[in-house]
């Protein structure tokens, strides 16, 4: 089982990797050194998570400790919807890399296709509660992401939350210098993207499933919501396999060819996460889990649905 996709330039990703979103800045620095520890390679770390500073310090102890190489890790981050104006996008790609203590990404991605108004606000709300958005198109931000490449800031760069039309614009810009190599999505049994994914990776775009969980600790969660960590169905193809629920919904991914990134802060469940290379979901299995879906979206943006560039209207 490789442990690696190729991107369409060449790079290697790691199939796995850690996710940081509500990873608490006073928990996060201990996940991250627990997770280089058991072999993660490949960390996926946004601004707006705003723990970056403490993934650094992990990531710079890790380092000194001679554990691994810079070059042995892949580090994600993302840029906000308040810096898609052409003139903001290098210093918020500076801002994380002296937040993370590093000298370049390994993947730099835009994190929605929302553009908001610029200012201190990650989510600037008028009198009604919508985000009020910002004026630039996401083909005049990408030029500016294609800047951070040709400036050695970043080896690769890649989009996040585009609906297929949204990459098709892209892939269609005029002049496109630097292809996107990822398309990072919520995936999960609930919400399966078939489609989506189908599309991208027909156009050489690795696609990275996040929430692959469910994110069970989302600040939004309300009871009757349904739960893929307590579904008794797929706890009974775990108990097959003599593996935890998680470790079924890591590999399902993986065996669709996605790269992964589950979420934890408990240094032994980032560990049974990433036990996930010694066994294989049958065909009928991943067919299974396949039909659960559901089109259950845990990352909707709500407050953003009357924004143009909004992406989940269209149906993938």
């Amino acid at each position: 089982m490789a442990l690696h996709l190729v991107l369409s330039n060449g790079a290697k990703m790691p199939i796995l990797g850690l996710g940081t979103w509500k990873s608490p800045p006073g928990k996060v620095t201990e996940a991250v050194k627990a997770a280089i520890d058991v072999g993660y390679r490949h960390i996926d770390c946004a601004h707006v998570y705003q723990n970056e500073n403490e993934v650094g310090v992990a990531i710079q102890e890790k380092l000194k400790e001679q554990v691994v190489k810079r070059e042995d890790l892949f580090i994600v981050s993302k840029l906000w919807s308040t810096y898609h104006e052409k003139n903001l996008v290098k210093g918020a790609c500076q801002k994380t890399l002296s937040d993370l203590k590093l000298d370049y990404l390994d993947l730099y991605l835009i994190h929605w296709p929302t553009c908001f108004k610029p200012g201190n606000e990650f989510f600037p709300l008028d009198a009604k509660g919508s985000v009020i958005p910002g004026s630039t198109d996401f083909l005049d931000t990408w030029a500016a992401m294609e800047e951070l490449v040709d400036e050695g800031l970043v080896k690769s760069i890649g989009i996040s939350n585009f609906n297929h039309l949204q990459v098709e614009k892209l892939l269609n810009k005029p002049g496109l210098k630097h292809k996107p190599v990822v398309n990072q999505i919520e995936c999960h049994p609930y919400l399966t993207q078939e489609k989506l994914v189908q599309y991208c990776q027909s156009k050489g775009i690795v696609v990275t499933a996040y929430s692959p969980l469910g994110s069970p600790d989302r600040p939004w969660a309300k009871p009757e919501d349904p739960s893929l960590l307590e579904d008794p169905r797929i706890k009974a193809i775990a108990d097959k396999y003599k593996k935890s629920t998680a470790q079924v919904l890591i590999r399902f991914p993986i065996q669709r060819n996605l790269v992964v990134i589950p979420k934890s802060v408990t240094p032994e469940r980032i560990a049974e996460n990433f036990q996930v290379f010694d066994f294989e979901l049958s065909l009928e299995d991943m067919t299974t889990l396949l039909s659960y879906n559901r089109n259950w979206r845990i990352c909707a943006l709500m407050s953003c649905t009357s924004h143009k560039n909004y992406p989940f209207h269209d149906e993938f």
